[in-house]
């Protein structure tokens, strides 16, 4: 609703009426003669101590917005949301504001001029006591009068009978109006204005993208919802077909917030050329010390084998003692570590020298070892004996390992041919019963992709149930029993005594419910399971890969974020957009549909056929109001109101009724020129509260007139 503020001043100056409308987005100002207002301004003060000069400093209205410091002292004279002012404070700073830019001083500070105010429907009488008090005791008025601005509105546009709809700032109302005369008992009110359509567009918007970069305002929400918002003609078909590829261009609307984009310098060809080159040399480089580091290292292996063998020869006919010494000398056990070591460092230096010269590698078969020494019991064995027994009982058991794990990839690999050959088979006997069986696998490979990208999703957040389970884990590590302390010197510390142990690296690591198939390729899986459906499924297409699905062209999320484009994650300029499509229709569709933004009230289409239908009696007054619905306000300014309200109603009123729906001349300042005109006029003569009226009769006590609230209803 506007706070707008008039005053009459006659041509021969002696009599002036000062005229102010009430409400809470924005305060208008002027002379009742003015046909439009002096002075506009936001109901917000931003008030801050100025340390450089050592006083308060007040900004009104637009001021307010300066700069941060004011930004961050804004002040609203009403509650939000509502028409109700909630601190008188701001209120009188607003009015000081008013009457100065009006330049209307008079004594101590008084106005001495009427005032006309308008309030909202059904005002409280709280709020109407506490005004009526602060004009005439801090502003002297010599008398005061109130009315409604959707009245003031529908008599400027010389309406007589009818069904007012005002939707403004605030609230919506249906006020049925018969002879000039509101029929105030059929009144209602929809909890739905500007203000919470403003709310709701700005709910969606950080609903949708919740890592956004820039700052999401309120004032930012009314302009995009002014700018971009519509009223579809037939919502539910419109919404299902909004996101459709064809038309999205036009449809999708974006909003582009300021960034600063990361600057990147490109390089001419020459110089790339000259990086090129560069890099070119530096591997060469590279390659040159690489193979001289490997020539080095094959000589030196070289010379440690020719120097073993020296040591094998001077071994032969040489004392056990002797040979232990020299042995020991070089680091050996014995001489079987000896030609371990001369074998293992031929292999290498062929390896080396086939690599160097680009012939094939020949592996050696393994051949089959010995283990003499485990068929000696041990008490006929010294010590160095049984250290050797031991070391082939190790031999053996790494021997034996490698021999097992052969046979089991060669099982595995028969297991696999043999499932293939068996998969075939039931593939030509039964190929229903297959693609059956292929389609469940894929959504069984589905649903663990699915649950592994939400698995990684819930471990970045740290109030979901995967990253309190990973923490209750790590907190549990430091002893067997949750919940008891471990002392500082325990010795009761087995951890890894057990090798189910070690499986707690990989709960901490990738969550509680991981195993060791979450550490298969299952995008590999999917792939080899949709070629065989792509094969022998007639019905599955390239458009059904999972791939296909995953591509943006073919993404209903893409086309509702990003709209028909694709998205760059490095671009800030992207980064920085705002994509309004379905918002566009939804925003504004709540005054039809309260149930959408979650309000339990009906629709102003059903408050109006119960208004008619049931609020009044007589046919004939029935007609009279069908005929001329009125509409005013900032929020049926919106395309194809007059449009929708009149398809709906036409659905819901008998046909024989004649339906007519106009709008106001201008539905913003027509509730300003309305009231400037009826407080010139004579009409307005008895509705005034004088002062000594109110020295008699005290705050609470109005004047009911046809443009304004009534006692009671």
């Amino acid at each position: 609703m506007n706070v707008e503020l008039v005053a009459q001043m006659f041509k021969n100056y002696r009599s002036n009426v000062l005229f102010h409308l009430e409400g809470a987005s924005l305060l208008r100002a002027g002379w009742s003669f003015d046909k439009t207002p002096r002075v506009s301004f936001p109901t917000v003060v931003a008030r801050y101590r100025d340390r450089k000069f050592n006083k308060t400093v007040s900004y009104v209205g637009y001021n307010a917005f300066a700069d941060a410091t004011t930004r961050g002292q804004i002040r609203n004279a009403f509650e939000p949301g509502s028409s109700v002012v909630g601190n008188w404070d701001i209120m009188e700073g607003l009015l000081d504001y008013t009457f100065a830019s009006l330049g209307i001083v008079g004594h101590d500070g008084g106005v001495g001029r009427p005032i006309v105010m308008t309030e909202p429907v059904a005002n409280l009488g709280y709020s109407r006591k506490t005004m009526t008090e602060l004009l005439f005791e801090c502003y002297s008025a010599p008398s005061i009068a109130y009315g409604i601005d959707a009245l003031f509105s529908y008599r400027f546009n010389k309406g007589r009978s009818g069904l007012v709809i005002s939707s403004s700032h605030t609230a919506t109302h249906l006020i049925p109006v018969l002879d000039g005369k509101p029929i105030m008992s059929n009144v209602t009110r929809l909890n739905w204005g500007g203000y919470q359509g403003a709310e709701y567009l700005l709910k969606l918007i950080k609903l949708k993208y919740p890592n956004f970069q820039g700052k999401l305002t309120e004032y930012q929400a009314e302009e995009m919802a002014r700018e971009h918002c519509y009223i579809s003609q037939d919502f539910d078909r419109e919404m299902s077909s909004f996101l459709d590829w064809s038309g999205l261009e036009d449809r999708d609307h974006i909003v582009q917030y300021p960034f600063t984009e990361q600057v990147v310098v490109e390089k001419t060809e020459e110089e790339l050329a000259k990086i090129a080159e560069r890099k070119r040399e530096g591997g060469r480089r590279l390659q040159e010390q690489a193979a001289k580091m490997r020539l080095e290292k094959l000589i030196r292996k070289e010379q440690t084998l020719e120097y073993y063998k020296d040591l094998q020869q001077r071994l032969v006919n040489q004392t056990k003692k002797e040979i232990k010494r020299l042995l020991d000398d070089d680091e050996f056990k014995d001489e079987a570590q000896l030609e371990k070591t001369i074998q293992e460092l031929e292999k290498s230096i062929r390896k080396a020298r086939n690599k160097d010269i680009g012939g094939p590698e020949n592996p050696e078969e393994e051949v089959e070892p010995t283990f003499p020494m485990l068929d000696i019991a041990d008490d006929n064995l010294d010590e160095a004996g049984i250290k050797e027994k031991r070391h082939q009982r190790l031999m053996k058991s790494g021997y034996e390992a490698r021999v097992r794990a052969k046979i089991e990839k060669e099982l595995e690999k028969a297991r696999l041919a043999e499932e293939e050959r068996l998969d075939n088979e039931r593939r030509e006997n039964d190929l229903s019963g297959w693609l059956e069986g292929r389609r469940a696998a894929r959504q069984t490979l589905l649903q663990r992709i699915k649950d592994r990208e939400r698995l990684k999703a819930d471990l970045g957040n740290r109030k979901s149930l995967a990253s309190q389970m990973r923490m209750k884990t790590l907190a549990n590590l430091a002893s067997d029993q949750p919940g008891k302390k471990r002392r500082r010197g325990g010795d009761d510390d087995n951890f890894g005594a057990n090798d189910d142990d070690w499986g707690v690296y990989r709960t901490v690591a990738i969550g509680e419910q991981s195993d060791d198939e979450e550490e298969e390729d299952l995008g590999a899986g999917l792939k080899g399971v949709e070629a065989q459906l792509l094969k022998y499924d007639p019905s599955f297409t390239e458009n059904n890969t999972l791939e296909a699905q995953s591509d943006w062209t073919q993404s209903l999320i893409h086309a509702f974020l990003r709209g028909p484009r694709p998205f760059d994650p490095e671009s800030q300029q992207e980064a920085h957009q705002i994509h309004l499509n379905v918002e566009r229709i939804r925003v504004p569709e709540v005054v039809f549909q309260p149930s959408i933004a979650g309000l339990d009230q009906a629709g102003i289409v059903d408050i109006a056929a119960d208004i008619t239908n049931h609020g009044l009696a007589k046919p004939a007054d029935r007609e009279r109001v069908l005929k001329n619905i009125f509409l005013t306000g900032g929020n049926t300014m919106f395309k194809g109101f007059e449009e929708r309200l009149k398809t709906e109603l036409r659905a819901v009123l008998p046909v024989e009724i004649p339906i007519s729906v106009q709008k106001a001349s201008n539905p913003v300042l027509d509730a300003w020129r309305g009231a400037a005109q009826w407080a010139a006029g004579e009409d307005s003569k008895g509705a005034f509260v004088t002062r000594e009226e109110y020295a008699e009769k005290g705050a609470e006590y109005m004047k009911e007139h046809s443009l304004g609230n009534a006692a009671s209803f």
